[in-house]
């Protein structure tokens, strides 16, 4: 992301599989000062707490063996969601002339979630993609890591 400079109105996603920091700076690119414009949470519990059955088992044919069937990863399928939602709001901001030019930032996971699902109206939008986790930095130190990259 070296060339990338972090000037007055680029736009920042921050996101993981379960929550999501819209940024706008108002600063400049000396000076940042990156505001939330929104931010969005998934409540997206791990399997074992949304799962509510064990896996379940099927026959081999006529004789007397079973083998296990893989139980649904409910945590996973939450975070591809999840994804959905974000391309999606990023489609209707993006059509809306909310943001010139945004950097994604999320973990290549996410970030390829993401990729799959959007609109090539953000496409043509996105400066940079940074895969790293920051949702759980406060602003200021995702200014910090942002100037320094």
């Amino acid at each position: 992301m070296s060339d990338v400079r972090l000037k007055h109105g680029l736009w920042i996603l921050v996101a993981d599989g379960e929550k999501a920091l819209f940024l706008k700076n108002d600063g400049d690119a000396r000076n940042p000062d990156l505001n939330v414009v929104r931010e969005v949470r998934d409540d997206n519990p791990a399997t074992r707490e949304q799962g509510t059955d064990r896996p379940g088992r099927f026959s081999d044919g006529p004789n007397i063996h079973k083998s296990a069937v893989a139980d649904t990863d409910w945590h996973r399928l939450g975070k591809e969601r999840f994804a959905d939602e974000i391309a999606e709001r990023l489609y209707t901001m993006a059509h809306r002339g909310d943001f010139k030019e945004i950097v994604l930032i999320a973990p290549p996971l996410v970030l390829g979630e993401m990729r799959r699902k959007l609109h090539k109206e953000v496409i043509d939008r996105i400066l940079a993609e940074v895969p790293k986790t920051l949702t759980n930095h406060p602003v200021p130190e995702i200014e910090r890591i942002l100037q320094e990259a």
